[in-house]
């Protein structure tokens, strides 16, 4: 879909500012190439960044300013490619698993400003929140025929989290069910790829991307990184950390409606491959993504379905010398 099409919603918005300005702490703003954005600010100081373009969370800041996403200096932000980087939904369909383009059509779309969303089950309270909606395109209906709502929540919690509620509802009005797979497909910004471990995901079965998804069982020990590493691990717990022993930090990912977790690592070679992406940029990222792959969602016409992810980064404490993840992954 051209952009030329595309009504601008944060202008409309704009318009209308006299009397419907935006809520405390969400502004409108003009991100890279004059695409729209949005930014959210907690009052003690994080933020965040969606872009309309993709829906696409491509920053989240702590209250000491420290960018906590990975985004590649080689993104490109100019539709139709998707942005390298931050917070990609893939819907609705994930990878290559199907036959639409990989990762689907939801990154690479124009997302509007929900001017009414239906009531979320979540409290909303002392949280800044903008919310989004995507529809189908006459483009996107000739590859996939089925009319749908996608809405989408992106919200900063007052102690920081980053939360992303995503609803999507069958509309069809012939009476057909859809099945779709979906993924987070979160970038974690961290000092050294090789001094990272995950946590939370040892003795799963998981499907290896590097050898054609032959189905494998994870060992024991926390998973590290030391070449390529491109897995969806099955049936995980709600909960899984992210330990970084140099900043002493560990990213606490919280998931519901998402049974399945895909870790992935570029390293050198392929990370050379891409063009929108730096050739040592590998170093520094790690994706840990919430996701429905295994199982495929299906829902019949009025049936909706929602995924949610929790992301939050608390401080690391050393016990003889090694990070200890175990208060994070028991706790609340």
């Amino acid at each position: 879909m051209s952009s030329e099409k595309v009504p601008n919603p944060i202008a409309t918005t704009a318009a209308n500012t006299k009397t419907t300005p935006p809520p405390h702490g969400v502004e409108f703003v003009k991100g890279v190439n004059g695409l729209d954005k949005v930014v959210l600010r907690d009052p003690r100081g994080s933020l965040a960044e969606v872009y309309l373009y993709g829906g696409h969370v491509t920053s989240w800041k702590n209250d000491q300013g420290e960018e906590l996403l990975f985004v590649s200096n080689k993104a490109i932000f100019k539709p139709p490619k998707a942005i390298r980087g931050g917070i990609p939904i893939c819907f609705p369909q994930f990878s290559n698993l199907g036959s639409l383009d990989a990762h689907g059509f939801a990154r690479n779309r124009f997302w509007s400003i929900d001017p009414d969303p239906s009531p979320f089950p979540t409290n909303t309270s002392n949280k800044v929140f903008v919310d989004l909606i995507l529809k189908p395109t006459e483009e996107d209906i000739k590859t996939w025929p089925h009319s749908y709502e996608f809405r989408l929540r992106v919200a900063l919690g007052p102690g920081g989290d980053l939360m992303l509620t995503s609803r999507i509802r069958n509309t069809n009005s012939d009476g057909k069910p859809f099945t779709f797979t979906f993924a987070y497909h979160t970038y974690f910004s961290v000092s050294d790829i090789s001094e990272v471990r995950v946590e939370g995901l040892e003795t799963l079965d998981y499907l290896d991307n590097m050898q054609n998804r032959k189905r494998c069982t994870e060992q024991g020990d926390a998973i590290t990184f030391e070449s390529e590493v491109d897995k969806i691990y099955l049936s995980t717990p709600t909960k899984i950390a992210i330990l970084d022993h140099e900043k002493k930090r560990t990213f606490v990912i919280r998931k519901d409606g998402l049974p399945d977790a895909v870790v992935w690592n570029p390293w050198d070679k392929k990370a050379k491959a891409m063009a929108d992406f730096g050739d040592d940029e590998y170093k520094h990222m790690l994706c840990v993504e919430a996701a429905a792959i295994e199982r495929p969602i299906t829902l019949k016409p009025g049936e909706e379905w929602r995924g949610r992810q929790e992301l939050s980064a608390v401080p690391s404490s050393y016990c003889s010398g090694q990070l200890d993840p175990r208060k994070v992954l028991q706790g609340s």
